[in-house]
């Protein structure tokens, strides 16, 4: 780990300051925020990142989840993983959220982490976590390690020559299915960003993962009122039961009328570069009666135009499976 300088900030406009003024200073000083560092710390450790300043945000006050004005819910960027898993409006109006935040990592590590730094969770790729191997994420240019090496763990959808590595997260693929809305504060002020515009694909810029500026600082996530009579479903399929990254998983959110679906919102997780919406898979849900059949063509419809690499092949078939199976428990 290499020398930084540490410091508080007192409200969100002290913090963007920060991040926006060490990004233009001349020596080319980083700033990261930290809030519960689940993340953070591991990568400072590992040399992978190396902040000059880091900035703590545990004051700031981001750590409520509120009813929205429209019916939905406000989530400060500084709310706990577990606080938000067993919040009970969570709970009654969006179970798929629940369900997803503690099928990730321990209990432990859910009573620190935060919504925001969820949200900014990095890759889990062997390459992107050594600096003696090259990784396109970590330093662009320098290739891809994981095209020809190991990448059993990592995407087979939304995939460059440049990059391969999956999106680790759990609650970003609920909160994908739910349509969420990402408020994030800047030097330009407030926007508010569909979860669906987040996240970037690799494509020849891989180090780019999501729509973030230097000094800009999450401040909320706000999900949309629930759908009427909607239930909804988060499956996680892994190597071992608990503190394990996803193969493949799936969030579903289904409402039903006269026998036919009326409303679908599917996403994976473990399968893609980043969250993974499939309007392939809702398509083929719409209006369709909830059958194994029309099940099993959604699933292969969201797998459409999948790229297996050398040993994650096997994913595209157990995508397949979660996500039938997530289809089935949502409507059962």
């Amino acid at each position: 780990m290499e020398t930084f300088t540490f410091s508080r900030a007192a409200d969100p406009a002290e913090a963007i300051m920060a991040g926006a003024a060490a990004s233009t200073a001349q020596q080319g000083a980083e700033v990261r925020f930290v809030a519960g560092g689940t993340t953070l710390i591991d990568l400072m450790k590992l040399d992978v990142e190396t902040p000059k300043r880091v900035v703590d945000i545990n004051r700031l006050p981001l750590a409520k989840v509120e009813r929205a004005p429209d019916g939905g819910l406000k989530i400060g960027a500084l709310v706990r993983n577990s606080d938000l898993a067993h919040s009970a409006d969570v709970q009654r109006d969006y179970p798929v959220l629940s369900e997803a935040l503690l099928s990730g990592a321990s209990g432990q590590l859910r009573n620190m982490a935060t919504t925001g730094g969820n949200l900014l969770q990095r890759t889990r790729c062997i390459y992107f976590r050594n600096t003696d191997t090259p990784c396109n994420k970590r330093e662009p240019g320098s290739g891809c390690s994981a095209i020809e090496g190991f990448n059993r763990n990592l995407a087979v959808l939304g995939t460059s020559e440049q990059c391969i590595a999956s999106n680790p997260s759990d609650m970003n693929v609920a909160l994908t299915a739910l349509e969420a809305t990402i408020v994030i504060q800047g030097v330009q002020g407030e926007r508010r960003v569909p979860i669906g515009e987040f996240f970037l694909l690799p494509g020849d810029t891989p180090n780019r993962e999501t729509v973030m500026q230097p000094g800009d600082l999450i401040t909320h996530v706000l999900l949309p009122p629930p759908h009427p009579g909607a239930r909804s479903h988060y499956l996680k399929l892994r190597d071992r039961a608990s503190y394990e990254f996803a193969l493949a998983s799936a969030a579903v959110v289904l409402a039903s009328e006269g026998g036919a679906i009326r409303h679908a919102r599917v996403a994976l997780g473990g399968v893609g570069t980043r969250p993974w919406r499939s309007p392939e898979a809702e398509a083929a849900l719409l209006s369709k009666p909830a059958t194994r059949a029309t099940f099993a063509a959604a699933s292969e419809a969201a797998v459409r135009g999948a790229k297996p690499y050398s040993q994650n092949g096997f994913k595209i078939e157990l995508a397949k499976r979660c996500l039938t199976s997530a289809l089935a428990t949502a409507t059962a």
